[in-house]
């Protein structure tokens, strides 16, 4: 594959899915300069990564950070649980990704790809649900040339954090996947791994406009073909 001499930023890169993100980005030869925002320094390094300690509420401060960037990739999420508060949980799950592709998009980053979740919807009476709608409304209205609103189902992975009802789910969801063809097909869970690759392959080709893609869509977009 030919070089592109890309660069992209990633936002919420020490969760599970921006963690495997930032491994796959700095592998593929499309990007030379990988800049990671976090709240605490990623365990590992490498050349071409760039990390920067970030107090998200001075976030405004620091617009160099976007400078020079082709895309904006955004795996920020939390639980209310973790979170404290639903208050809490807006502000990690909507209001930062809002706050940080705004900064973006001023300082000429044209692309965004960010994970939202399945049933996201700004009526839905699910707060969860009705939260991630907003942010998919609020990141539209911003304008880029590009924007990519990834909806998985529930994420597999090896979570250093260790959150019981996802586990249980988790092993639920493994268990029934071969009869969850179909119809339920949207449903099944999915790999945090495959939601990566999902993100990068769709990034490349850099097509304009909004984009929505469901978790069946994701789990064909993110096939590993290695």
């Amino acid at each position: 594959m030919e070089s592109l001499e890309r660069k992209a930023i990633v936002i919420g890169a020490t969760g599970l899915v921006g963690g495997l993100l930032v491994r796959s980005l700095l592998q593929h030869p499309g990007y030379h300069r990988i800049r990671a925002l976090v709240r605490r320094p990623l365990e590992w390094e490498h050349p071409r990564l760039e990390q920067y300690v970030v107090d998200w509420e001075q976030l405004e401060s620091r617009t160099d950070l976007f400078d020079d960037v082709d895309d904006l990739y955004c795996c920020l999420g939390t639980t209310i649980k973790k979170a404290g508060s639903q208050e809490n949980f807006r502000q990690v799950d909507l209001h930062y990704p809002v706050r940080a592709a705004a900064l973006a998009k001023e300082q000429g980053v044209t692309q965004m790809l960010v994970i939202s979740s399945m049933g996201a919807a700004s009526g839905s009476r699910l707060f969860y649900s009705r939260t991630k709608g907003e942010m998919e409304e609020a990141l539209s209205a911003i304008g880029f040339r590009s924007l990519h609103i990834f909806r998985p189902s529930l994420i597999l992975g090896d979570r250093k954090e260790k959150r019981l009802g996802e586990q249980l789910a988790a092993h639920v969801m493994t268990f029934l996947d071969r009869w969850m063809k179909g119809r339920v097909d949207k449903y099944r869970a999915i790999q945090a791994s495959t939601i990566a690759r999902a993100m990068i392959n769709i990034a490349i080709v850099r097509a304009k406009g909004d984009h929505v893609y469901s978790n069946d869509v994701i789990h064909v977009l993110g096939l590993d073909e290695s």
